[in-house]
């Protein structure tokens, strides 16, 4: 029987710990002003953490003081949008794997794109600049 942070986990995709499942699988959202990216400003690429996907790069991410990272536009193709049962707010998957992001709003002004990708830390890895990005696992 699988431990209560393995339930809804596929085998095929990297594992993860009871928070990353949490916001990845439950759809939930990590605190504000606690994610290791929410701060970072080294170049590099953030992928996905449950499948390596490359999802965001360091030169559309953007100080939002929101509590989490924030880009202003997604490596074309990776990300997939999925209005809200509420009908108010997008959520942004990994178009790869599924997994849960964030969200993304428009209109708010904060770049020329005038658009927001908040994502949650735990759904993300980084790269830095250089280092190899790890196979996407399909």
């Amino acid at each position: 029987m699988p431990s209560a942070d393995q339930v809804g986990q596929d085998a095929k995709f990297n594992p993860l710990t009871a928070e990353e499942s949490r916001v990845i699988l439950g759809k939930e959202t990590q605190p504000a002003f606690v994610g290791e990216y929410t701060n970072l400003k080294d170049p590099g690429t953030y992928v996905c953490r449950r499948c390596n996907a490359p999802l965001y790069r360091s030169e559309d991410k953007f100080t939002s003081d929101c509590g989490w990272p924030s880009f202003d536009d997604e490596i074309p193709g990776a990300v997939e949008k999925v209005t809200d049962p509420d009908g108010f707010r997008v959520e942004i998957r990994c178009k790869n794997c599924g997994g849960h992001l964030g969200h993304v709003f428009v209109g708010e002004g904060l770049t020329a794109k005038d658009t927001r990708h908040c994502v949650n830390s735990v759904s993300m890895k980084f790269y830095p600049k250089g280092k190899d990005i790890p196979a996407v696992i399909k």
